[in-house]
């Protein structure tokens, strides 16, 4: 039987992980986890297979600052790192991936420059390169999520399919981060139009709704990416992780 993936979010804003771990009794302190590197550390620890880094600084400012970060957390783990953020043209792909990453989601890139976009998936193909596909009423947003581009998520997903692209991260911008629960409907869309892979992003707020996403694998959702519930410790066999792994803080 095949299992749901589940992929912690590492978020860096101003150098640092945008959300650090509520800490637990048996732990005696109140959060860990300010550094990138080290929740990169504790997410393998706790079993994670694939990490999923967000440069949030990256994408409103353009700058390369967190890529020395980037590079730590790939060479600090024995697990896959994919990438999202920031990423505008070939020289910043090429920065990116000499870093060690394993994947590259893209999304303002394929949207306002389609050009750069088919040049950059040529070269690394649908094993190196995903699409993002963030959305706000079915319309898809840029420039990270505060562009409105008019554009239906579905017309582009299946744009982005003729072109080869293979896998697809699907985040409902609304629900991403305030635990409003999963939107099932948009991931499934997408799996079907494309026929390809897709991650749900966003809003998964207990076991319960990870089940209800795994319900969806036959259709291609084989992943779920988890940021605040993981954070906030809202899965029964975290607090057993903890207590494990309490002698390496």
């Amino acid at each position: 039987m095949r299992y749901l993936l589940v992929i912690p979010s590492i978020d860096i804003k101003n150098g640092k992980t945008a959300r650090v771990v509520q800490g637990i009794p048996e732990l005696n302190c109140k959060e860990y986890g300010s550094d990138p590197v080290e929740m990169a550390k504790i997410w393998r620890t706790e079993n994670a297979k694939l990490l999923h880094v967000i440069d949030f600084d990256g994408a409103a400012d353009h700058s390369n600052n967190n890529l020395h970060l980037i590079r730590e957390i790939c060479e600090s783990v024995i697990i896959p790192v994919q990438f999202a953020g920031g990423i505008r043209s070939l020289e910043d792909v090429e920065a990116i991936m000499d870093t060690g990453i394993s994947r590259l989601i893209i999304g303002t890139m394929a949207i306002e420059h389609p050009d750069f976009f088919i040049k950059v998936f040529e070269k690394y193909g649908p094993l190196k390169i995903a699409i993002s596909l963030d959305i706000i009423d079915e319309e898809l947003v840029t420039k990270g999520r505060k562009i409105m581009t008019g554009i239906n998520y579905l017309d582009f997903a299946k744009k982005m399919a003729n072109l080869g692209v293979e896998r697809f991260i699907v985040t409902d911008v609304l629900r991403n981060g305030i635990l409003g629960g999963p939107n099932l409907v948009y991931s499934a869309n997408v799996a079907e139009i494309t026929k390809g892979k897709v991650t749900l992003s966003g809003g998964i707020r207990n076991k319960d709704e990870l089940m209800d996403v795994q319900k969806l694998m036959p259709a291609g959702v084989d992943s779920v990416i988890v940021g605040r519930a993981l954070y906030e410790n809202r899965f029964p066999c975290q607090k057993l992780w903890r207590i494990a792994e309490s002698g390496i803080f």
